[in-house]
């Protein structure tokens, strides 16, 4: 996979991508990752990249300009997803990252300032995103975000694929309890059937929790889900559990 990514900071990604899984990714020739920053493309001698919106309004709109001629310095195919790094697009969820773990090439466009020149939004976007209903400064932060969630899923990124395929959301619902040594802390111990052996058993347990943990923490994720009679029958007794309780 390549990604490149139009900034005005580029120095920002430098941490994120060169340490833990992305650094690796990297070094396993998974990944290529590629800076643009898009002020060396702005056509006047200041390079500014911003100005006032036509109409009045408070703060500055990102130039057209600049981002157009930082695309053109790319090598896209017909296939290349364009994503804006924008409070309006699609709320960011695991499904969009397995979706666009698919991709050969991503590029984000990560705004700073009031917003963009919609004329950027019209013409060069193929995806709009959002990691939620609130408003950063600028895009670089949620493109590093989504970068993370993308790579990992990538065949040989975390070297075993069951490592994500057990992740929270990864099939709608949340991950299941983790225990590790030692066996017994503070008066604390781990559930038996993690230690019987029968991997069978551990598995049913582990399914159950998913759906208690998932309808006690999360229930509004339950309504994408397609539960079984036996999934529905976990909850019922959980909840006849904590009436006794």
């Amino acid at each position: 996979m390549k990604i490149d990514y139009l900034t005005l900071f580029p120095d920002m990604f430098n941490g994120v991508l060169n340490h833990s899984i992305l650094k690796r990714a990297q070094e396993k020739d998974m990944l290529e990752v590629n800076t643009v920053d898009f002020r060396h493309f702005a056509e006047n001698k200041h390079n500014q990249v911003d100005d006032y919106p036509f109409g009045g309004g408070q703060g500055m709109v990102l130039k057209p300009e600049p981002i157009f001629n930082a695309m053109d310095s790319i090598d896209k195919t017909a296939d290349t997803r364009v994503i804006l790094m924008c409070p309006q697009g699609r709320p960011f969820n695991q499904a969009i990252a397995n979706e666009l773990s698919q991709a050969e090439h991503i590029v984000f466009i990560c705004g700073h300032y009031e917003g963009y020149d919609e004329r950027i939004r019209e013409n060069l976007v193929t995806d709009e995103i959002s990691m939620g209903d609130y408003v950063l400064t600028g895009g670089e932060l949620p493109a590093m975000v989504m970068t993370d969630a993308i790579v990992r899923l990538l065949p040989g990124v975390l070297g075993n694929q069951q490592s994500h395929e057990d992740d929270s959301f990864q099939d709608g619902l949340l991950e299941f309890p983790q225990y590790t040594r030692p066996r017994e802390y503070k008066g604390m111990g781990v559930p038996d059937v993690l230690l019987s052996g029968n991997h069978a058993n551990i598995e049913k347990w582990r399914h159950e929790q998913k759906i208690i943990r998932t309808w006690t923490k999360r229930p509004d994720l339950l309504n994408n889900v397609t539960m079984s009679q036996e999934d529905k029958e976990i909850i019922e007794r959980y909840k006849k559990q904590l009436k006794k309780d």
